[in-house]
């Protein structure tokens, strides 16, 4: 399963924490990460990925035009050119959605997430309709593993 996790690109430690435990916890499930593929949220799931057991890959769809712009722990950076465009990308290319903290860009996410169907679990993060509220990464990965019927990688 692809898993897009979005989320701020300027955040605090805990912010910072959370993240990195949510990409832990979808590579040591054996799923893919899914990302904006720069700094903040984006960064710290890919490094959680990266860094778990069992190290995951991680795609960054990236809104300029350079693929070196990604952060170090992207596996798959993909370079768009369409600056925020890129962000009905990031949320389509999930099969599932993990939202964390954000603002304007994340809740574009989101609302991209629900015009393309997605489950979306939430640590944290705007209070919609769309989102379903967990408290912990391992509770957003059970959501999401149970809505999308796949405990696999895809």
């Amino acid at each position: 399963m692809r898993v897009s996790v979005i989320g701020g690109s300027s955040i605090d430690e805990r912010a910072e924490s959370t993240a990195e435990a949510v990409g832990r916890e979808i590579a040591d499930r054996g799923h893919t990460v899914v990302c904006g593929g720069l700094g903040g949220t984006m960064e710290a799931v890919c490094r959680g990925a990266r860094t778990a057991d069992d190290p995951g890959e991680t795609i960054g769809i990236l809104p300029g035009d350079r693929r070196d712009a990604a952060n170090p722990f992207v596996t798959t950076p993909i370079a768009t050119g369409i600056g925020h465009a890129r962000n009905a990308l990031v949320a389509m290319n999930g099969d599932a959605i993990v939202a964390l903290d954000g603002g304007p860009g994340t809740l574009s996410e989101i609302g991209m997430g629900a015009v393309y169907d997605r489950p979306i679990a939430g640590i944290g993060t705007h209070e919609v309709a769309w989102v379903e509220a967990v408290e912990t990464p391992v509770a957003a990965v059970d959501l999401l593993e149970k809505a999308v019927g796949n405990s696999r990688k895809a």
